[in-house]
């Protein structure tokens, strides 16, 4: 019988196979590695997640860097009357503009209207920011290369500023100041500042010249006269170019009918003359109130001097494209010719085809007597003229836009999202 059991002639070896020369992963090791690679990948996405929800996640754009032959205008107040129809002609002109504003006087309708007639990338962009924030403003001119910055953004009401003059040296003189220090510290070399003939207050001698001493009598004033001392001290030991623009009585709208000047109802009472003359026309309010008929005056109203928008951002363009580096150019920005609000107030009737009821009221504290200026030396050195100067016709093309928007923006924002 054949005997199938094998006999081991030669003893058992007691030595062990080297792990080495094993073919096989040990699991637990290749498990805990896949793990670590997995933990890894999701970490890395959610760090990802987090940085683009951050607000300080922003990849770069057109408005991050400079670009040979564009100039990047940082417009601040730019969603307000004078703020935006300047944004609107620097777009015109071919500008990048960025426009920084709180929306407390300003209006996202005009901005959306910007948006509209610029939808090119890199062409336009709104921030909605606070100026009195530094923090937010540092960051914000860290982000943005810019080249230039005009500088609107302001509370601007004469008699607003006698009842809460804190607001008004915050708002225009300290938020002035933090513009002024982030343009210093990112290096941006040119500002062209918005002030205002009430600076001078109330002249012995007319018209005003830029010599004229500066003496203002009520907050707005006298808070624009520290932002321009504070600016001015700055400039003595900086090569910033610098441009101040003094102008007086604003009214007017785009000939094209696209903006116009829409204040918040709450405001109406603080506003310009026209805006008053305006919500009379329409039957807003009953009538229209004239402060003050005891001036020392022709017919005793308050004489001042009507400067038309369309005119006055000409006037910042050019003072833009004239700026030089270490230089400094102060401006008076008016028509040369002054008029009483009796006479305005004429010009609205007719420009309106409203016969506006008129109260005759005590003078309004803060106020001046007569106001207007000379142009020469902005004609001479800028080569700008004012062209508007008829006061009814820009009271009449003001009157159209006021007539197509009755609800302010509110039409125009309806048409853009429907």
């Amino acid at each position: 019988m054949l005997n199938l059991v094998r006999t081991r002639t030669q003893p058992r070896s007691n030595r062990s196979m080297p792990l080495v020369a094993m073919d096989y992963a040990d699991p637990k090791k290749k498990n805990n590695f896949v793990g670590k690679i997995l933990m890894a990948a999701i970490l890395t996405a959610l760090c990802i997640l987090m940085l683009k929800q951050s607000p300080d996640f922003n990849p770069p754009t057109a408005f991050s860097r400079h670009e040979p032959g564009v100039t990047h205008v940082l417009v601040t107040g730019g969603a307000g009357y004078i703020g935006s129809h300047a944004a609107l002609r620097l777009l015109k002109y071919s500008y990048r503009v960025t426009i920084v504003d709180n929306l407390s006087r300003g209006n996202l309708g005009a901005v959306r209207i910007l948006q509209e007639l610029f939808p090119e990338p890199g062409r336009f962009q709104f921030i909605y920011a606070d100026l009195g924030d530094a923090k937010v403003v540092h960051k914000i001119f860290s982000q943005n290369a810019f080249d230039a910055v005009m500088h609107f953004a302001a509370v601007a009401y004469v008699s607003e500023s006698t009842l809460d003059p804190l607001k008004y040296y915050h708002n225009i003189t300290s938020n002035t100041l933090t513009v002024l220090e982030a343009m210093a510290t990112r290096g941006v070399p040119t500002l062209i500042y918005s002030s205002t003939c009430a600076t001078y207050g109330e002249p012995e001698k007319m018209p005003i010249t830029e010599e004229t001493p500066q003496l203002p009598i009520n907050p707005y004033g006298k808070a624009k006269k520290m932002a321009e001392d504070i600016i001015l001290d700055f400039h003595k030991n900086s090569n910033m170019s610098l441009m101040i623009l003094r102008y007086f009585n604003v009214i007017g709208s785009d000939p094209n009918g696209r903006l116009g000047e829409a204040p918040r109802p709450e405001l109406r009472e603080h506003g310009r003359i026209s805006g008053a003359c305006f919500d009379a026309a329409r039957g807003i309010i009953p009538g229209l109130k004239v402060r003050g008929t005891d001036y020392k005056t022709a017919d005793g109203t308050c004489i001042r001097d009507y400067i038309d928008v369309t005119d006055l951002v000409d006037a910042h363009v050019k003072a833009l494209e004239k700026a030089r580096p270490g230089k400094v150019g102060i401006y008076n920005v008016g028509t040369g010719r002054g008029r009483s609000v009796k006479e305005f107030v004429e010009a609205c009737k007719t420009a309106t085809g409203v016969p506006i009821k008129v109260d005759f009221l005590p003078r309004r504290p803060g106020d001046y007597a007569e106001v207007y200026s000379d142009p020469t030396k902005i004609r001479n050195e800028l080569n700008w003229t004012a062209k508007y100067t008829d006061l009814q016709e820009s009271l009449h093309i003001a009157w159209k836009w006021q007539k197509s928007h009755l609800n302010g923006y509110a039409l125009s924002v309806a048409v853009a999202t429907s």
